[in-house]
């Protein structure tokens, strides 16, 4: 590919479902960035809880500094230490993934049942391992976050002013949820990349990503629309899927940052 793909903007999600935080570099590691998605929210049975069931999760702002996350909501905030954890592991689903957590603290647990209306809890992930995840396309299995699915998500500039040009209302990144933006040629050229170097790290494409309702929320105000799934739907349905953006695993651990170009 002789056209030039440089990295856009870079974003972690320190826990699942919560609003995103934008760098401008990031840590790669095996099952994503350094502290992306590596906290989650269960409930009193020990069930994951997301955006798609209670879209107020994306009205709480993470920020990390000095060692430590701070949770904004509304004029509240809560904060806790990056490596601070009960001992007790729990046992818990992502999907069909099982994976071994542990609970942050009582207090923190008590925050967001506070301010969620019902029991929950936070809980981290701590080893790399502790959550597999098999890819039915490629039948490998790969060491992952709280993620979804896969480690990192990539998405193109084009993809999106593709989509806005059928939207009367102007959508932005944030939608989606990505990891890592690049400017592009074209809309969804990333779907056909295969391996790549950004920094330090090189990349392999795992499949395009499949979106559901989530995509729905608009994460300025925590409210479910009809758009953009709708709009998608017409034109990026396959195998009943509707996709936008592409999962991708790093080869190797290492530092990217905005400005960086991707490397064929």
């Amino acid at each position: 590919m002789s056209a030039v793909y440089i990295v856009k903007e870079l974003y972690i999600y320190p826990v699942k479902s919560l609003a995103g935080v934008s760098c401008q570099s990031a840590y790669a590691e095996e099952m994503g960035f350094e502290n992306d998605r590596r906290w989650m929210l269960v409930d009193a049975e020990n069930k994951m809880l997301t955006q798609r069931e209670y879209p107020l999760m994306s009205q709480f702002y993470p920020q990390i500094s000095k060692g430590k996350i701070s949770i904004t909501f509304k004029d509240q905030k809560h904060d806790f230490l990056i490596e601070e954890h009960l001992g007790q592991s729990i046992a818990v689903k992502v999907w069909e993934d099982d994976s071994d957590v542990v609970e942050v603290n009582k207090s923190t647990s008590i925050w967001f049942s506070e301010h969620l209306g019902f029991e929950c809890k936070l809980v981290k992930i701590i080893r790399n391992g502790d959550r597999k995840h098999e890819s039915s396309k490629l039948k490998e299995t790969f060491n992952v976050s709280l993620a979804d699915g896969y480690p990192y998500l990539m998405i193109g500039t084009e993809s999106l002013d593709y989509l806005n040009e059928k939207l009367e209302e102007k959508i932005t990144i944030l939608r989606f949820r990505p990891n890592i933006v690049i400017s592009s040629q074209k809309a969804h050229e990333e779907d056909d990349f295969v391996t790549f170097k950004i920094g330090e790290v090189r990349f392999r494409n795992i499949k395009p990503c499949g979106r559901c309702i989530m995509v729905n929320n608009d994460p300025q105000k925590g409210i479910v629309k009809k758009e953009p799934l709708k709009t998608l739907s017409k034109y990026r349905n396959v195998n009943n899927s509707v996709l936008f953006g592409t999962n991708i695993v790093s080869l190797n651990s290492g530092l990217i940052s905005v400005g960086d170009a991707i490397v064929f």
